[in-house]
C-alpha cells in the first residue's frame, strides 16, 4: 500500500507495486523526494492459493536511469526468484528465507511475465484517486521519472492464449494506459509491436500475438511481379499488383493492366483520373500532336501532372527528341525541385515527378511516358486511356459514361480536355472514328528482331516482347525516317531494369539508336535511378533498381544534383562551373575567393588592387584612359594618352614674307606654331 498525506507532504514518500504469487510475495519500494498525486494500492496475481510455479517480477530501467528501487521481498517458502534487468544484462535473486530482506534494484519499469508451464491468468487490480500521477526516485544525486497511468478501480484478467503463456509478456505501464480508456467486448488495441490486447468480457482481456504466414504469390495481369506491401498493422504484410501504364512510339499504350492498343489522334486526352475524386486537382494528361507529313500518325508532345495547387508540364523541345524542357504552373525550373508535396528531378534519360504521398512516380523523355502507381490507394477508382487500376483488362476500355467500348481505340478518343491550343479538339462530343494507317508490305527493321533475340532474351522470362515487337515493326513500316522503333526496344529494356533485368541493347543497333552523352560523362544501360553525389551518402541508396542514362565516369561523382558538374574529390563548385579542393584561392568575376569545408563553401571578398602611381593629365591634348593588365585583369593600368583632337585650334597669321611652321614638343601632346 502506497499513501501519501495530503495536507502535510513528508520531505519523502513511498509506493509499493506488490505482486503476489502464493505462497510469495514480493514488494517494490520506490522512494521519491515529492509524490504530485495520491496513489493507493497497486496489487497483482498470479494463480490461485495453492502453491504453484512462482511468476516473475522483470524490472527495467528508464533509458539513461540509473537510480534504484528499493525491493522488498517476504516468503514463508524457502524458494522464491525474481529477476531484474539493466540494459541488456539480467540478474536473478533467490530469496530463501522466511525473514524479511531489502534489496536496492535498479529500476523504473516494471513487467509481468508468467512462470515457465503455467496457464493460470493473471489478476490485475488497480485503484487510484486520480486517473494519472507521477513520481521521482531519487538515489544520491541521481533521479529517474516514472509515469503511472491508472484508471478507476477496476480488476481485469489477462488472459493468454496456448498453452505456453511464456510467449507473452505484459508491460504494466502499457496495460495501465490501455485501462484507461473504456472498452467494449470484441474491442482491441496494440500492446506491443504484433501483439494485441483483445476485450473479452467482464473486464477479461485476451493478449493475442499476431503470427504472419506468408501469403500465396499473385499472377498479374501486366505481366509484371508482384510487390510486398506492409499491412496496416505494421506486423504483416501482403502482395499487391501495382498499377504500371507506358506510351511510346507513334504512339502505343499499355494501360493498367497489360492490355495493349494503339492511338493516333491529335488532342490532349486524360491518362489517369480518380472516379471517386479523393485527391484534390489530381491528373495526368498527354498532348499528342500528328508528327508525320500526312498528319495520320500522332506522337506525344508535352506530359501533364496536376496535384493540387501545381501543374507539371514537361515538354519535348525537339520533336521527336529526347530534349524537354520542365515547367511548373507556367514557369520553367531548374531540377531537382521540391515543393507542396511534388519533386521533380532527372533519372538518367527521364524526367521523373513523384509524389510520396500517394506513392505516384510518372516519368517522360520526350518519346515514351511511365505511369506507376499502387492498387492499394487506386484500385478500382481510375478512368482514363490507362484503364481501370484492379488487375483486370475487361474493363479497361471503359468510357467517360461507365459503359464498356468495344476496343480501346475507340475509347482513348473519348477522353479529351479542353485545349486551347486546338480548337479542333471537342470533348464530351461523340469523337469520329478512330482511323488506322495503313501498313504497305514492308520488312521490319532488324532492330525490332532484337527483341526477339539474345540480347533481350535474359528479360524473357519476366515480360514477354511479343506487343512490343508488334509496335517496333509498325513504327518501321508506318515511319520509316523517323527511327521511332527505337522507342519499343527503350521502352522494354526500361520495364525489364524495373524487374531487375538489365539490357544493354543500344550497342547492337549499328548507330540506328545511339545516345550520345556530353562531353564529362559517358553513357550507361545500367546505372543508378539516384546518382551518387557529394551532397548524398551512399548508404542512403536503397533502390536496386537502374535507369540508363548519361553517368559521371569512373572514379569521378556528381557533384550535387542541380550542378552538373564530375568531381574527382569533393570540394566546392563556383559559378565558374570549376571543381576546386577544400583550401583552394582562387579568383573569379574579380573576386577574391576562398573554398572551404562547411558553412556555403565559398567565401569570397572583393578583389584588392595595388595602389598605382597617379600620372598627371593636365597638359593640353592629354587624357586618362585605362588598359588591361595582363599579369591581373581585374586590375587595369590607368595611363595618360595624347588625342590631338582635344588641342585648341589657334591658327598663326604670319606677316608678309613669313609662312606658319609648327612642331610637337617632347613632353607635349598639342604643337607649338611659329613664323
Amino acid at each position: 500500500t502506497a499513501k501519501t498525506s495530503p495536507s502535510t507532504p513528508p520531505p519523502h514518500s513511498t509506493t509499493l507495486v506488490t505482486v503476489t504469487s502464493s505462497p510469495l510475495t514480493t514488494t517494490a519500494t520506490s522512494t521519491a523526494p515529492t509524490v504530485s498525486t495520491a496513489i493507493t494500492t497497486t496489487t497483482t496475481t498470479w494463480g490461485p492459493s495453492t502453491p504453484e510455479p512462482t511468476s516473475h517480477i522483470t524490472v527495467s530501467p528508464s533509458p539513461g536511469s540509473t537510480s534504484p528501487v528499493s525491493v522488498t521481498t517476504s516468503s514463508t517458502t524457502p524458494t522464491g526468484s525474481f529477476t531484474t534487468a539493466s540494459g541488456t544484462t539480467s540478474s536473478k535473486f533467490t530469496v530463501a528465507t522466511s525473514t524479511a530482506s531489502t534489496s536496492e534494484i535498479p529500476t523504473s519499469h516494471i513487467t509481468v511475465s508468467p512462470s515457465p508451464g503455467s496457464t493460470s491468468p493473471v489478476s490485475v487490480t488497480t485503484s487510484s484517486t486520480t486517473p494519472t500521477g507521477s513520481f521521482t526516485t531519487a538515489s544520491g544525486t541521481t533521479s529517474s521519472k516514472f509515469t503511472v497511468a491508472t484508471s478507476t478501480a477496476s480488476t481485469s484478467e489477462i488472459v493468454t492464449p496456448g498453452s505456453t503463456p511464456t510467449s507473452t509478456a505484459v508491460s504494466l505501464s502499457l496495460f495501465f494506459l490501455a485501462l484507461s480508456f473504456q472498452t467494449q467486448p470484441g474491442e482491441w488495441w496494440w500492446l506491443c509491436e504484433c501483439i494485441k490486447a483483445v476485450c473479452i468480457e467482464d473486464d477479461k482481456v485476451q493478449v493475442i500475438p499476431v503470427i504472419c504466414e506468408p501469403p500465396p504469390k499473385p499472377t498479374c495481369a501486366n505481366g509484371l511481379s508482384p510487390v510486398r506491401v506492409i499491412d496496416e498493422d505494421k506486423c504483416c504484410w501482403h502482395w499487391e499488383c501495382d498499377c504500371y501504364c507506358t506510351g511510346w512510339g507513334d504512339p502505343h499504350y499499355m494501360t493498367f493492366d497489360g492490355l495493349y492498343y494503339s492511338f493516333q489522334g491529335n488532342c490532349t486526352y486524360i491518362l489517369v483520373e480518380e472516379i471517386n475524386k479523393n485527391i484534390d486537382n489530381f491528373g495526368v494528361y498527354i498532348d499528342n500532336y500528328h508528327c508525320d507529313s500526312r498528319d495520320v500518325v500522332s506522337c506525344p508532345r508535352v506530359l501533364i501532372v496536376r496535384h493540387e495547387t501545381q501543374e507539371v508540364r514537361i515538354a519535348t523541345v525537339k520533336p521527336n527528341s529526347m530534349q524537354v524542357e520542365v515547367t511548373v504552373n507556367k514557369q520553367v525550373v531548374a531540377l531537382p525541385y521540391k515543393k507542396f508535396g511534388v519533386s521533380i528531378y532527372e533519372s538518367g534519360i527521364n524526367r521523373v515527378v513523384e509524389i510520396p504521398e500517394i506513392k505516384m512516380n510518372v516519368s517522360y523523355n520526350g518519346l515514351s511516358f511511365s505511369i506507376q502507381i499502387p492498387s492499394s490507394i487506386f484500385g478500382n477508382n481510375t478512368q482514363g486511356q490507362c484503364g481501370t487500376c484492379n488487375n483486370n483488362t475487361a474493363d479497361d476500355c471503359m468510357l467517360p459514361n461507365g459503359t464498356i467500348a468495344e476496343n480501346c481505340e475507340t475509347m482513348a478518343d473519348h477522353w479529351q480536355v479542353v485545349d486551347p491550343s486546338k480548337p479542333q479538339c471537342s470533348p464530351g462530343l461523340t469523337p469520329a472514328p478512330p482511323t488506322t494507317p495503313t501498313m504497305t508490305s514492308c520488312k521490319e527493321s532488324a532492330i525490332c528482331e532484337l527483341l526477339w533475340g539474345s540480347v533481350f532474351e535474359p528479360c524473357h522470362a519476366f515480360v514477354q516482347p511479343d506487343k512490343y515487337y508488334s509496335a517496333c515493326v509498325f513504327d518501321s513500316c508506318v515511319l520509316p525516317t523517323l527511327d521511332l522503333e527505337c522507342s519499343s526496344l527503350q521502352i522494354y529494356a526500361a520495364i525489364c531494369a524495373d524487374q531487375g533485368v538489365c539490357i544493354d541493347w543500344r550497342s547492337h543497333t549499328n548507330g540506328v539508336c545511339s545516345y550520345k552523352c556530353p562531353e564529362n560523362k559517358e553513357y550507361r544501360a545500367c546505372g543508378p535511378t539516384n546518382e551518387l553525389t557529394c551532397k548524398s551518402s551512399q548508404q542512403n541508396e536503397t533502390s536496386t533498381k537502374q535507369v540508363e542514362g548519361c553517368f559521371c565516369p569512373n572514379g569521378t561523382m556528381l557533384y550535387d544534383p542541380a550542378v552538373d558538374v564530375c568531381v574527382k574529390t569533393c570540394g566546392c563548385v563556383g559559378v565558374d562551373m570549376i571543381p576546386r579542393e577544400f583550401g583552394e584561392r582562387f579568383t573569379v568575376d574579380c573576386q577574391d575567393c576562398i573554398c572551404l569545408e562547411g558553412g556555403s563553401g565559398i567565401v569570397c571578398e572583393p578583389h584588392k588592387c595595388p595602389i598605382q602611381k597617379i600620372t598627371s593629365c593636365d597638359g593640353e591634348g592629354f587624357h586618362e584612359v585605362s588598359e588591361v593588365n595582363p599579369d591581373d585583369p581585374c586590375c587595369p593600368l590607368f595611363t595618360c594618352k595624347c588625342n590631338t583632337s582635344l588641342c585648341s585650334n589657334n591658327t598663326l597669321k604670319c606677316p608678309l614674307g613669313f609662312e606658319v611652321h609648327s612642331h610637337i614638343p617632347s613632353d607635349k601632346c598639342c604643337p607649338v606654331y611659329e613664323c
